[in-house]
């Protein structure tokens, strides 16, 4: 499962960089990379970050749990 963690996190870096390329440049490197926005990768690419965020999102406790963190102390 830590391995999922890991890989979760690294497609929300990959979006979060590409949101952030996105505003200031207007510049989409996901479509860049896959052949367009609307390429069949770009869109399953897209979708895997979508389903990383949710999977961060809803399971961020259990995450937290299995990392051995403590959010009381971590938050100190």
């Amino acid at each position: 499962m830590k391995m999922l963690d890991v890989i979760a996190a690294t497609l929300l870096v990959v979006g979060g960089l590409n949101w952030g390329l996105w505003a200031a440049f207007e510049f989409d490197l996901v479509a860049a990379l896959f052949g367009g926005s609307t390429a069949v990768l770009a869109k399953v690419v897209y979708g895997l970050v979508g389903l990383s965020a949710i999977y961060q999102a809803a399971g961020l406790p259990w995450i937290q749990k299995r990392w051995g963190v403590n959010p009381r102390l971590a938050a100190a």
